[in-house]
């Protein structure tokens, strides 16, 4: 239940679209409070979760529908489900995004213009005490504005790093940069939010990504990756993850520690990367990684919201 400004800006360039968000769940339904569709009249990012209600509220978005509509799954869409929606549609385009503004977006989808006193006291109590406001109060929407993007530092662009950009990139929150040798390394189509970043030696970028950046390094040579460590552990890291096997493991550290770092700042390398249940298809290392990766997310924003509340 959440707006991530950097992605509404980046799709507004494609022109203004209605975004369609499950602002109330009750019951059994396809998807919970918060999921979300963005809906031009030519296509389609996000679902909240397919079938009739999505088939739906598409054809309602493409007709211009704004505020806030109800629907039991049941009597509605002969759904077996047997739970009901409420859904909230919303236009923006890209001047609406750059007016969001404050931690917590609050705006009326219906008649309503003054706020009501439950959502003066819903969003006092959500600053002061870090409480979570419902979604929904009358008719105005309620979504905390998230925090900036965390920036994720891929190098390499060979399979390894191809499959995990792919599977990072659709997630929200994350600011990838993508760096390799030369133009040829990477595939034809970027995805969509991720920046390349080219230099005949790739290390010499390391300037360049800020000190709360998490890093994973999977070039085509063993003499990059240690160059990487080596400038990184100097540079400052959140993350640094290091593809390879127990035995080049052995082998960097020893050098690491000939270049001066003590064992504390090399311990901070997580190598091997990604989960070896998996296997070492590209694919399964990219999915164990992007796994770590966003249950690492997920608990550091837990503690930051039971660090607000307590405080």
């Amino acid at each position: 239940m959440s707006l991530d400004l950097a992605y509404l800006a980046r799709m507004a360039q494609r022109g203004a679209f209605t975004r369609v968000v499950v602002a109330r769940a009750q019951g059994s339904v396809p998807r919970e409070e918060g999921a979300a569709m963005l809906v031009w009249p030519d296509r389609i990012e996000g679902t909240i979760g397919g079938g009739a209600l999505e088939y739906a509220a598409v054809e309602k978005a493409r007709k211009g529908l704004t505020g806030i509509e109800k629907i039991p799954l049941g009597p509605a869409m002969a759904q077996c489900c047997g739970g009901a929606v409420t859904l909230a549609y919303e236009t923006f385009d890209a001047s609406s995004v750059a007016r969001i503004a404050g931690d917590w977006h609050a705006r009326p989808l219906g008649r309503t213009t003054n706020p009501p006193l439950a959502l003066t006291r819903a969003l006092s109590r959500a600053r002061d005490r870090g409480e979570t406001p419902p979604m929904l109060i009358g008719d105005w929407l309620i979504e905390r504005v998230t925090a900036p993007a965390t920036p994720v530092w891929i190098w390499g662009a060979g399979h390894v790093g191809r499959a995990l950009v792919s599977t990072l990139a659709p997630l929200p929150g994350l600011a990838i940069s993508w760096a390799d040798s030369g133009v040829e390394r990477f595939p034809e189509a970027t995805p969509e939010g991720v920046t390349p970043l080219i230099a005949e030696n790739p290390a010499d970028l390391v300037p360049l990504a800020p000190s709360n950046a998490r890093h994973f390094i999977l070039t085509y040579s063993h003499a990059l990756d240690l160059e990487l460590c080596h400038r990184l552990l100097t540079h400052g890291f959140t993350g640094l993850g290091l593809i390879g096997s127990a035995s080049k493991w052995v082998r960097f550290r020893k050098r690491l520690g000939m270049l001066g770092h003590t064992a504390a700042q090399i311990s901070r390398i997580a190598c091997p990367i990604g989960d070896p249940t998996l296997g070492k298809h590209p694919q399964a290392i990219a999915l164990g990684v992007a796994t770590g990766l966003v249950k690492e997310l997920t608990a550091a924003q837990a503690a930051t919201e039971r660090g607000t509340r307590a405080g």
